[in-house]
């Protein structure tokens, strides 16, 4: 029993020798990373963040739309509050020559407020509020009910304002830190390998594509782009993400597309992949969050990503979903 527990001492005193003196195999976190591993993870990280890019560009899309209503609610409800005033003093003018001397003094001092609702009800108190021209009357009821209409869709689109600047800034956020994860990332390798990581999946440039009309005009836009940058939210001119680039190839050819992946693949007619024409959009992702152009021979164009940029790639390099036909 003894010299059994000599030799465990004996074990353990050799294992902490070992260990002082560097015998011990390195840590994994101590190994080189590993490219593939760097690259699904690098990968992954761009993806996630031209999700919330996307999201973003759709919520400055909805902000758009809002902000237009809103504008239009705001001047509908000085417009009635303005025709609500007019009625209001034919009314208050019809009470007033109902009375004479004091009751005029007196009635007077009925129509001090200035909220409609509250006058209104001011005339309900009124001795001759039968005798009142029936028109006019009902007719000041029921601008108070349309004005009280309009000043809450009024509260309520410029709450759904409010709400859609705080995504805004969310998303903003999202993206920042998931691109700021995958530099880090980045940053961990040598320059030689990152050079090689960022360039797997590009194609040759080639030289011409057969398109001619709008398609032509469109691709020969997107396909002088190759070599750009990609910023979230930009679209051009030395910079694009994934719709900022279609979206401005096809304005070239006189076709207005919305800066959205999502909501360009609603823009045109949807196209078999055995149909695709080149010119035409290519969507990726489920739910959609890339878009490319096709530029035949199975490759497209497109703004890939913050490392790559814009550049030339396999058709199905990424999850395909489907495609559009603009114009």
């Amino acid at each position: 029993m003894l010299n059994g527990r000599k030799r465990f001492i004996t074990a353990l005193t050799g294992l902490a020798l070992a260990g002082s003196v560097g015998f011990v195999p390195s840590s994994p976190a101590q190994a080189e990373p590993d490219i593939d591993d760097v690259q699904a993870r690098v990968d992954r990280l761009f993806h996630e963040a031209e999700q919330a890019s996307e999201r973003y560009n759709d919520a400055k899309l909805e902000l758009g739309e809002l902000r237009s209503d809103l504008d239009a609610l705001r001047a509908d409800e000085k417009r009635q509050d303005a025709k609500l005033e007019v009625i209001r003093d034919q009314v208050a003018d019809s009470l007033v020559r109902e009375y004479s001397g004091s009751a005029t003094s007196a009635a007077g001092q009925l129509f001090v407020s200035d909220d409609p609702s509250a006058f209104l009800t001011q005339l309900s108190t009124i001795s001759t509020y039968n005798d009142l021209q029936g028109d006019l009357l009902t007719g000041y009821t029921a601008e108070v009910e349309a004005l009280d209409l309009r000043r809450d869709a009024t509260e309520a689109r410029a709450d759904q304002v409010a709400q859609t600047e705080e995504a805004l800034a969310a998303e903003k956020k999202t993206a920042d830190g998931k691109l700021a994860e995958a530099k880090d990332l980045l940053d961990e390798l040598k320059a030689e390998e990152r050079r090689e990581l960022l360039s797997r999946g590009s194609q040759r440039v080639p030289s011409d594509v057969p398109a001619s009309g709008r398609a032509g005009a469109a691709i020969s836009y997107a396909m002088a782009q190759v070599g750009d940058a990609y910023v979230y939210g930009a679209a051009g001119p030395n910079a694009f993400d994934c719709s900022g680039l279609t979206m401005m190839a096809w304005a070239q050819a006189g076709v207005a597309l919305p800066h959205s992946s999502a909501a360009q693949y609603s823009s045109g007619p949807h196209v078999a992949e055995g149909d695709l024409q080149p010119g035409d959009l290519v969507f990726y992702y489920s739910p959609i969050s890339h878009v490319g152009m096709y530029i035949g021979n199975g490759l497209i164009v497109h703004a890939a990503n913050p490392g790559a940029g814009v550049r030339v790639s396999e058709l199905h390099s990424m999850p395909y979903v489907g495609a559009v036909r603009p114009g």
